[in-house]
């Protein structure tokens, strides 16, 4: 069953930062979606918490170089 969840990224200014984020987390091994919106700066993302956490899914966002905020 699959979880959604929106984080707020920082650090997102251009086209590069969405594409960086979306395909950093779109390579993980059970995140189903990725939605990135740069005006915004949410990340909707639908994942199975069976194959990974929240945790995974923000260190991979950080490693990025942008910063995550609280859930939303």
């Amino acid at each position: 069953m699959a979880n959604q969840v929106t984080l707020q990224v920082q650090g997102m200014t251009c086209g590069n930062c969405v594409k960086s984020v979306k395909n950093g987390l779109s390579a993980l091994s059970g995140v189903e979606k990725v939605n990135v919106q740069l005006e915004t700066g949410n990340v909707d993302i639908e994942f199975n918490e069976s194959q990974i956490d929240i945790k995974q899914i923000t260190n991979t966002i950080e490693n990025k170089g942008y910063t995550v905020g609280t859930k939303i």
